[in-house]
């Protein structure tokens, strides 16, 4: 079982002239404590659920960047990237940067995007979601065209690109791994099937269908279930919750805790989030 963790938040004592101290301490004690990885939401203005849309928030590559070079192995995504929000061929150059520039330990965390708030709020185009589903898939299709080195011109019914050239490549060989957020049924866990190396699910009663449904999706799509590594977005309460918690879904098949902690930068709850990765990381996840 892998720990990873995701800062939803920089509203942090000190305000803005702070922020950058505080980012680094909290990306390099999560490298250092060995935790899997490392992600920030892909958003503008802030969310409802975590703040007023006036609360401080960080352009995500831009701070993925900085934590690139405060850091030595931990991984590092967009948790998740609205596919409305870059052109593809912009958008996987961002991200092979990022996985040059660190390593190869660059993520492509993406979905369809469901921020209408501030896509209209700054100008960007917000189709209806079945459109917004259509850009991911040629999205998707146009990254791995590009990772494979493969410059034939791309004529999409929503992306033309005359020459996708993608130089440098990116150091992850076939290409940086991919994760689709979401648990739509229909369309988000097909492309999850047909297109990602993980999903991203809410850790919640309905877990286990939306596995099941996951499963079927694969069958369809000549999949290996295994293949597809299982993440959810889950708090930190306390170390003995997080152990159980952990135990009941390894049991259920999920390969990664990812803890969603706008207070990450309290003293000390890195720490326990990393004794609680020590004592779950030889948990084997049904399946495996």
């Amino acid at each position: 079982m892998r720990i990873g963790l995701q800062v939803p938040s920089f509203t942090w004592p000190g305000g803005p002239a702070q922020i950058g101290s505080t980012w680094r301490g909290i990306a390099r004690d999560a490298d250092q404590g060995g935790l899997d990885s490392l992600w920030v939401m892909d958003h503008f203005f802030q969310i409802g659920y975590v703040g007023p849309a006036e609360e401080p928030m960080l352009e995500c590559y831009s701070a993925l960047s900085y934590a690139a070079a405060v850091t030595e192995r931990i991984t590092l995504g967009a948790m998740v990237t609205g596919t409305v929000y870059r052109h593809p061929g912009v958008l996987v150059k961002t991200v092979t940067t990022l996985d040059v520039l660190s390593g190869g330990r660059a993520w492509l965390g993406i979905g369809a995007a469901w921020n209408q708030e501030e896509s209209q709020a700054l100008g960007i185009p917000f189709p209806p979601v079945a459109e917004r589903f259509e850009r991911l898939e040629e999205t998707l299709k146009i990254a791995l065209q590009m990772w494979a080195g493969d410059e034939t011109a791309v004529e999409g019914r929503h992306y033309q690109l005359g020459r996708p050239l993608n130089s440098p490549q990116a150091l992850q060989r076939p290409h940086p791994p991919i994760l689709i957020g979401g648990g739509g049924e229909k369309k988000t866990l097909r492309l999850v099937a047909k297109y990602a190396d993980a999903c991203n699910l809410f850790d919640s009663p309905e877990l286990p269908h939306k596995l099941a449904v996951l499963k079927e999706h694969c069958e369809r799509e000549n999949r290996q279930y295994g293949e597809i590594s299982k993440t959810v977005l889950s708090g930190f309460t306390s170390v003995s919750e997080a152990v159980d918690k952990a135990a009941a879904l390894a049991g259920e098949g999920v390969d990664e805790i990812i803890y969603s902690q706008a207070d990450a930068h309290e003293p000390g709850l890195i720490d326990k989030i990393v004794e609680a990765a020590g004592q779950v990381e030889k948990l084997t996840p049904a399946g495996r």
